[in-house]
C-alpha cells in the first residue's frame, strides 16, 4: 500500500482556521432575535489559511 505523505497544514494562527464569526452584540431586535456583527480575520482576510512562511513563524514563537 502506497504511504501518502500530506502537506502540513497551514491553518491561521490568528484565528485558528475559524475566519469568518458572526458576533452578538447584546442588542435584541423587535422580533426577539439578537444583532449580530460579521468579523473576519485581518491575518488571513477571511481564509482560514495563511502563506506556509506565517504559518511556521507563528509555531515558532
Amino acid at each position: 500500500m502506497p504511504q501518502h505523505n500530506h502537506t502540513p497544514s497551514r491553518i491561521c494562527p490568528n484565528c485558528s482556521g475559524f475566519a469568518s464569526v458572526a458576533i452578538a452584540t447584546g442588542v435584541r431586535l423587535r422580533d426577539g432575535s439578537r444583532a449580530t456583527v460579521p468579523v473576519t480575520c485581518q491575518t488571513c482576510t477571511g481564509t482560514g489559511a495563511v502563506a506556509r512562511p506565517l504559518a511556521t513563524a507563528a509555531k515558532a514563537a
